[in-house]
C-alpha cells in the first residue's frame, strides 16, 4: 500500500481502482523521478496512462482535488504557471529562478521561528508554506 493510500484510509477517503493508481504514481514520483519532482496534472495523467490508459484527465483532476481537500496533497504554483502537487508533509522549498530546480529542505530553526512569530502575534500555528526563490551562487 502506498503512503497516499494509507493517508486516504486514515482520513476515510474511498479509493477506487483508478484512484489507487493515481495515489501509487504520486507516492512513487520522488523515488522514480527524483527529489525535485512535483508533477502537474498533465504530467501525472501521462504517468498514470502508462499504467491504465482508461484513466481520463478529468479523473486525475478530480482525484488530486479530492486528495488536496482531504489534506493529503498540497498544491504549489512555484510561479511557473502550472499547479504542481506533492504529499503534504513538513518541508520547505528553495526554487532556483534560473533553472527551475526545486530543492526541498527541513530546518528546525525555521519551524520554531514560525511558531514563535505566530504566538507573538496571538496565534497558534496550524499550517504553513515556505517558498524561497533565489539563484545559485557562482563559485
Amino acid at each position: 500500500m502506498s503512503i497516499i493510500e494509507e493517508k486516504c484510509k486514515q482520513k476515510g477517503v474511498r479509493l477506487t481502482d483508478q484512484r489507487k493508481i493515481i495515489a501509487k504514481v504520486l507516492s512513487e514520483s520522488k523515488e522514480v523521478y527524483g527529489s525535485k519532482d512535483h508533477p502537474d496534472v498533465d504530467e501525472l495523467h501521462k504517468r498514470v496512462s502508462n499504467i491504465d490508459d482508461k484513466i481520463s484527465i478529468a479523473t486525475v483532476y478530480r482525484t488530486v482535488k479530492l486528495f488536496e481537500e482531504a489534506g493529503i496533497l498540497v498544491k504549489h504554483d512555484f510561479k511557473a504557471g502550472k499547479a504542481r502537487y506533492e504529499l503534504n508533509d513538513d518541508h520547505n522549498h528553495l526554487i532556483d529562478i534560473n533553472s527551475g530546480e526545486i530543492v526541498e529542505f527541513v530546518d528546525r530553526d525555521i519551524e520554531e521561528l514560525q511558531k514563535k512569530i505566530a504566538k507573538k502575534l496571538g496565534y497558534n500555528l496550524v499550517d504553513h508554506k515556505l517558498e524561497l526563490y533565489g539563484s545559485k551562487i557562482k563559485k
